[in-house]
């Protein structure tokens, strides 16, 4: 990266957050702005530096020795090439190397979706690469590499708790290049949970962004959305009015991905629930019930459900989950504290879970 577009970076980034919202403060900002150019510049050098697997640690990486592949790329002739994937040691800034039989470099790339996380830092988030797939996704014959790591947030809403980053690079002649607005909408509309997953939306053009972006129920339904009619029913909503609860999902490489949405008689989605979360697939959907919880009067929105995922070493894992979202003047407000209180098992009923629910929120309990 170029020290003029470093310099003009990191002044938007320090402009956007109010550091030179007045001109008082620009000469005060010259020492931090030149400190972190000179430790981006430092950065690239080193990671330019980077000729050999040898030099790797030189450079402040250290090699993820689980993850190395040996692999033939087309691009580059037919002998074996190896794929090493190394981590800043001191920035969590993920790097991929390719490298030939005496581990000379033959492509090196930190262009990923992992290192851009914290906008406009050099410390980044990523904790560990949990995948590499090698797979041909964009139909012209070559070996494409898809990544997933793992990244945990220190700070923020999100702090302390784990997601997956997903990236594709594609092979060209010679080298490989990643596509940003590929890679934003994996990770933006949840696309990253594997790389079958990453492949599906990639290669063959499914995709979940409609659960996202839809106006209308009839905008789901045209794009592969299943509802779940056992648990659809209209609702009188005192501040929000009559609306048909609308659960479903879109299933993409064995996964069902599940929303839930509150539609109105003309067909337009006014609101839209994410129980799932961060959950790989919904398992089974136990029940889906609304009436008032928090005893203001109003009917709220409980979903109790099995979702699965995979563990560590691969194995599938079933969590059961129960979400409360309580009707307010102006939409609707999700529990945060009840899931801490009681834990959800397997065996677990809606009627059961209504009654806890209940007595949380100081009900006399019913007999």
């Amino acid at each position: 990266m170029g020290k003029k577009r470093i310099l003009i970076t990191v002044v938007f980034i320090l402009f956007c957050t109010g550091c030179l919202a007045y001109p008082a403060k620009v000469l005060a900002q010259n020492e931090t702005i030149a400190l972190l150019v000179q430790q981006y510049e430092a950065y690239q050098s080193a990671f330019e530096s980077i000729g050999s697997l040898e030099d790797a640690e030189a450079a402040g990486y250290e090699i993820i020795e689980e993850q190395r592949f040996p692999v033939q790329l087309e691009t580059f002739g037919p002998e074996e090439v190896e794929l090493v994937a190394i981590m800043h040691k001191e920035y969590h800034r993920l790097a991929v190397l390719i490298v030939d039989g005496g581990g000379d470099v033959l492509f090196k790339t930190n262009q990923l979706e992992t290192n851009h996380k914290y906008p406009g830092q050099l410390e980044q988030p990523t904790k560990s690469l949990e995948s590499v797939s090698f797979q041909e996704l964009d139909h012209d014959g070559l070996t494409d590499i898809v990544l997933i790591t793992i990244c945990q947030n220190d700070t923020g809403d999100y702090a302390g708790k784990s997601y997956r980053v997903g990236d594709v690079l594609f092979q060209r002649d010679g080298d490989f290049y990643r596509d940003w607005r590929i890679s934003d909408k994996i990770n933006r509309f949840s696309m990253n949970k594997s790389a079958d997953f990453i492949a599906s939306y990639v290669g063959e053009g499914n995709s979940t962004e409609i659960l996202y972006t839809a106006t209308t129920l009839e905008e789901l339904l045209e794009h592969g959305f299943h509802l779940v009619q056992e648990h659809s029913y209209t609702v009188d909503f005192e501040k929000q009015g009559s609306l048909l609860v609308v659960p479903g999902f879109i299933s993409m490489a064995d996964y069902d991905v599940f929303m839930i949405y509150l539609v109105n008689a003309q067909g337009d989605i006014v609101w839209s629930f994410q129980p799932m979360e961060d959950y790989d697939n919904l398992y089974a959907l136990k029940g889906l019930v609304c009436r008032d919880m928090d005893g203001d009067g109003m009917k709220d929105v409980v979903v109790l459900a099995r979702y699965s995922y995979a563990g560590a070493d691969g194995e599938l894992l079933i969590d059961t989950k129960c979400d409360i979202y309580y009707q307010r003047t102006d939409g609707f407000e999700a529990e945060k504290n009840f899931g801490e209180i009681y834990q959800c098992g397997p065996e677990d009923t809606m009627d059961e879970l209504i009654g806890i629910i209940r007595e949380y929120w100081g009900w006399p309990k019913e007999e």
